[in-house]
């Protein structure tokens, strides 16, 4: 977890399987993963997070579970939140609940929530809800105004707390059989 030439960089993994999540210079990263066991998340953003409009642009070529997605935390409440732009299989670990959707110059998100029981986050082994904002047309390249997202969450009742950091992440989980694979390389400004 580290700043480099302005950025937030972050990777983190649990369990087995070959996640190689480099970091590039500038607002640049790239990975390449085979799944085994367990999952990863990285990539390029800020500390802290909040209303903002990201800009990126790359590829990404997944296989199995996985997403690209502005992904963040916030604390107090604790909330961790996905405005998901590309996947390559849509398998949450957790129910969702349909939150409804919202359409605006960026396109047509799906507006999910979900809980997490005891499971790792920014504060230890916790308990908490997840915010998801899915894309109904998948891109990799684009504008995600943040606040947009954060707007339309708190109209269903979605509230954040205080922006820890925010991330242009790569993510891929193993699900059941379903194993991930694939790259990708990711700038964001």
């Amino acid at each position: 977890l580290a700043e480099r030439q302005g950025f937030y960089w972050s990777s983190w993994q649990e369990g087995s399987g070959n996640y190689n999540c480099r970091n590039g210079n500038g607002g640049s990263y790239s990975v390449t993963w085979q799944g085994k066991s367990g999952g990863f998340v990285c990539g390029k953003g800020w500390s802290p997070g909040g209303s903002r409009t990201v800009k990126y642009t790359g590829t990404y070529e997944p296989v199995g579970p996985g997403y690209l997605s502005l992904y963040g935390w916030t604390n107090n409440p604790l909330i961790e939140y996905y405005i998901v732009d590309s996947y390559g299989t849509l398998e949450p670990g957790e129910p969702w609940t349909s939150k409804g959707n919202f359409t605006f110059e960026e396109g047509t998100y799906e507006l999910y929530q979900s809980t997490r029981v005891n499971k790792p986050s920014i504060e230890g082994t916790r308990t908490f809800q997840q915010y998801w904002s899915v894309r109904t047309e998948k891109r990799v390249g684009g504008t995600i105004t943040t606040g947009k997202h954060f707007d339309a969450w708190s109209k269903a009742g979605m509230k954040l707390g205080r922006h820890n950091y925010m991330i242009l992440a790569t993510e891929g989980y193993t699900n059941g059989s379903h194993v991930p694979s694939g790259t990708a390389s990711i700038t964001v400004s």
